[in-house]
């Protein structure tokens, strides 16, 4: 079947990601070298499974989620507003900040994309987040003081017009120190700006910027060591490239690795694992969907690509789009330290992977979530939570060990 196949109108109702419908061929690991090995107190992942318990609702379409030292949890809603969650005290009944004065929310895919708090947040009150812009729906970075809302400073923009979708707009700080942010391609389907591969523009790429000083006029700077600082035409800021639509990814403390759930748009879902020492790594979109070509006039000779660690198939599945998880650094069940967690927002299957310490990955299905994840998230001490879209859930997560089952494992293609 052909990758240019657009998912039916009708399936995109309650979607905040492009995907085509689709389901969940056994998770494939994809040949590579891996990070550090779990611990050696890791279960086999065929022996872990994850369990949700719902402990607030009432969200309005809640999108991110990040936790704060004082052990609240920001939940991000579409139309702008931000809530506030504590195991001890349940959802605050009133938003604790409202941008909805500032928030795009034309689209299915626009609004209030992502939030999370400064390292040193429990000293400056600061939050960064990422939004689509009144009036045209341009991505924004901004920052803002979660005592005074109303002192947004914005820090980046990038033009985004012409289609609704595919914004990305993850953010989060690395342990150098560094905040990382994603965009989509631009939208529509096929790349139609050809962005995947342009290193002339901010779409389709996660940045990585310094928003603890200013250059140039900018309220940000460039970091040093930054991949592209030196290309011609390059625009400096981009850590990675190649990407579709990155709607989640997160940073592993212990490494500062990324782990991206990149959405594929005909075949193939991915999930991505780069190192600090794979900066400047290219992905593949458009050229590729996964490791399959897409679009071979995006394909350059000597142009190296990186292979996505996990891809599943999508096509006629019940499976639609990648959700991003992040990396359990949890002490509760220290059996499933190391592992990385996903989910697909159709299937709400759970995604387990693991670095194997001899190189390269292992995975599995170890269950599934709520309906509709939206976004996962942490808490202060590293336990993982998960939203839900149009019930407006959040769920605690937490794992559980079981019996294997000989089909409990994941098959390598």
């Amino acid at each position: 079947m052909s990758r240019r196949r657009r998912r039916p109108a009708a399936l995109l109702a309650g979607l905040l990601v492009l995907a085509l419908a689709a389901s969940l061929s056994p998770l494939a690991p994809v040949a590579g070298t891996a990070a550090a090995g779990p611990s050696k107190r890791a279960a086999p992942l065929a022996e872990l499974t994850v369990v949700s318990e719902r402990v607030a609702f009432g969200l309005q379409r809640p999108i991110a989620i990040t936790g704060l030292p004082d052990g609240r949890m920001l939940i991000a809603e579409k139309n702008g507003t931000v809530r506030a969650y504590h195991p001890d005290t349940g959802l605050a009944p009133d938003p604790v900040i409202d941008l909805t004065a500032r928030i795009d929310t034309s689209d299915n895919e626009r609004g209030l994309l992502g939030i999370t708090p400064a390292p040193n947040f429990a000293r400056t009150g600061m939050l960064y987040v990422a939004y689509t812009s009144l009036p045209a729906g341009a991505l924004t970075l901004a920052r803002l003081p979660i005592n005074a809302p109303e002192r947004v400073q914005v820090l980046l923009t990038q033009e985004h017009a012409d289609y609704g979708n595919h914004n990305g707009g993850q953010v989060a700080f690395g342990r150098d120190g560094y905040l990382y942010w994603s965009l989509g391609d631009g939208g529509y389907a096929n790349d139609p700006y050809k962005s995947g591969q342009n290193l002339g523009t901010l779409l389709g790429k996660i940045l990585r910027i310094d928003v603890n000083r200013s250059c140039g006029g900018k309220p940000y700077c460039v970091p040093y060591d930054n991949p592209f600082v030196r290309t011609p035409g390059a625009r400096p800021e981009i850590w990675v490239y190649g990407l579709r639509n990155p709607w989640k990814f997160s940073i592993d403390p212990a490494d500062n690795s990324l782990w991206i759930g990149d959405v594929g748009q005909g075949l193939i879902e991915e999930i991505n694992h780069i190192r600090p020492s794979q900066r400047g790594a290219n992905l593949g979109w458009s050229c590729r969907e996964g490791t399959p070509v897409f679009d071979e006039t995006q394909c350059r000779p000597g142009v190296r690509l990186t292979d996505p660690i996990v891809e599943y198939d999508h096509y006629m599945t019940e499976n639609c789009s990648i959700i991003g998880g992040l990396v359990y650094r949890g002490s509760v069940t220290p059996e499933a330290r190391g592992t990385y967690i996903a989910s697909d927002y159709c299937s709400t299957r759970a995604f387990a992977v693991r670095p194997k310490s001899t190189g390269g990955y292992e995975s599995a299905e170890i269950g599934t979530f709520p309906t509709q994840p939206t976004a996962f998230g942490a808490d202060v001490n590293g336990e993982l939570y998960v939203l839900s879209d149009l019930p407006g859930w959040l769920s605690k997560v937490r794992f559980e060990r079981v019996q294997p089952t000989p089909t409990g494992g994941a098959t390598i293609r």
